[in-house]
């Protein structure tokens, strides 16, 4: 990535820039597993933004403060009445007949009904600490329990892990005016931790930024398919805290929806999206039941769960492998037949919007990890999650765009959805009709939108002849 472009990163986002040494990175983390978002943020603290250089010592000592290194006994240094105060993530859980504040801490091996939120600090972030899962600085103490017989750990403190508390898209549209598509392109590729230079083609590129989209969009359903080492699991692990990633193993209704027995919400209520990664391995404990349900949630983002709506705008996404040939294309032109049996039903899959062609992406090495001046991930996350509710691109959508009469709901839903997700993404600066590039938004919004809607429509037709693989007219104004 050239000089100038990291340069004109940091003119037009100077506070929301950072300097990537993977190298260095990694050994000032190494034995400390985070994400992304919060390893941006804790360098942030100890930049120096016109050096680049970070303050190792410093950022060591909050480390050894708020993150503890694995291994280290964050239970037994409650247990011995020590204030602890940790950075970490956690899960809520609401139990409304005993009306406590439940949580844990996997990653320190503290369990849910061993530790308490008091009225006071969940009063004080009312609509933060909802069931699911949080991340944030908690300070934890041992108390004992009300009757005396029993101790648990107490929750005294709490700063939600915000650093952006709001974020100013207007600021975003005149940023983005001063770049390039193609610069943009770029920029977004290192806020994704990967160099733009590791890329072949354009078309490369596109299809990597195509996994932001359910990041962006609401309720927008993802399949891709594509070989191991292209980069999926760390794009969905470690961009966002506004997503969740099932990798493998059992998945109930329950734990995706409504768990009526303990009447709380499942995992897809409270996230931007939900990734069912490897999913060849995933197991479905009700396949008919789960099915139901997600056919009902899919089409229409709401499904009846034991007499309970359940309603959410969480997107949902299928990643899995699929076996190529040596000229690294797919074996069979039915792309589906890689999917377990359970999801392999066009009537299912037609709710699904958008194709993802992994294999034409690159496999990930060492030389495609950006090093050097970008937008820092926590910035770039929040800026993913508040366009969600931007609904000035869905407008322009209606306004520039026009279906032949007889076009099915299913495919105009999908390429309007996918196109107003390429616009919040590669064109934020467009704010009416007149700011937008015909020719720009046909060849990066609509025709990808027409081309990965496309293929869902020829692999359901695979299955069932009865779904047709013509698509719809669709055209520019």
């Amino acid at each position: 990535m050239k000089e100038e472009l990291q340069q004109k990163i940091r003119t037009y986002f100077k506070d929301m820039s950072i300097y990537k040494d993977p190298k260095a990175t990694n050994s000032l983390f190494v034995g400390r597993n985070l994400p992304s978002f919060v390893k941006d943020y804790l360098l942030k603290r100890f930049l120096n933004l016109e050096t680049g250089s970070i303050d190792a010592m410093g950022l060591s000592a909050f480390l050894d403060k708020v993150i503890p290194a694995k291994g280290e006994m964050v239970k037994e240094k409650v247990l011995s009445g020590e204030e602890v105060v940790l950075l970490t993530r956690f899960i809520i859980y609401i139990d409304l007949v005993k009306g406590e504040k439940q949580f844990a801490i996997p990653d320190y091996g503290i369990k849910l009904r061993e530790g308490l939120i008091p009225e006071y600090v969940y009063k004080k972030h009312a609509g933060e600490l909802v069931d699911g899962e949080k991340w944030g600085i908690v300070k934890l103490c041992l108390l004992p329990d009300d009757n005396g017989k029993k101790n648990h750990v107490q929750m005294v403190e709490y700063n939600p892990f915000k650093p952006y508390k709001t974020v100013d898209i207007n600021f975003l549209r005149e940023a983005r005016k001063n770049f390039t598509t193609e610069e943009w392109i770029d920029t977004l590729l290192s806020a994704m931790e990967y160099d733009p230079d590791g890329f072949v083609s354009m078309t490369q590129k596109m299809e990597f930024l195509t996994r932001l989209l359910i990041f962006i969009e609401p309720r927008l359903n993802v399949v891709e398919l594509a070989p191991k080492g292209t980069g999926k699991s760390y794009v969905f692990g470690n961009l966002s805290k506004y997503g969740w990633l099932v990798s493998g193993g059992k998945v109930t209704r329950a734990k995706l929806f409504y768990d009526k027995t303990k009447q709380q919400n499942g995992i897809i209520k409270n996230h931007d999206f939900t990734v069912f990664d490897e999913i060849q391995t995933i197991v479905f404990q009700e396949p008919a039941e789960i099915q139901a349900a997600l056919k009902s949630y899919l089409e229409s983002g709401k499904t009846t769960i034991d007499n309970n709506e359940f309603t959410s705008e969480c997107g949902l996404m299928l990643m899995g492998n699929i076996p190529l040939t040596a000229s690294n294309v797919p074996i069979s032109p039915r792309y589906f037949d890689s999917l377990p049996q359970n999801f392999r039903e066009s009537a299912l899959l037609d709710r699904f919007h958008c194709f993802i062609e992994g294999w034409l992406l690159p496999r990930v090495n060492d030389s495609m990890i950006f090093k050097g001046w970008t937008i820092n991930v926590e910035y770039f996350s929040e800026v993913l999650h508040s366009m969600r509710i931007q609904n000035t691109y869905g407008l322009l959508f209606d306004k520039i765009t026009r279906f032949e009469e007889k076009a099915d709901v299913r495919d105009s839903k999908a390429i309007k959805r996918m196109a107003t997700a390429y616009m919040k993404l590669l064109f934020p600066q467009w704010e009416n009709e007149e700011d937008v590039d015909k020719d720009a938004f046909d060849l990066y919004c609509l025709q990808p939108a027409l081309h990965r809607r496309g293929i869902v429509k020829e692999q359901c037709h695979y299955i069932d002849s009865e779904f047709k693989a013509k698509m719809p007219e669709v055209w520019v104004v």
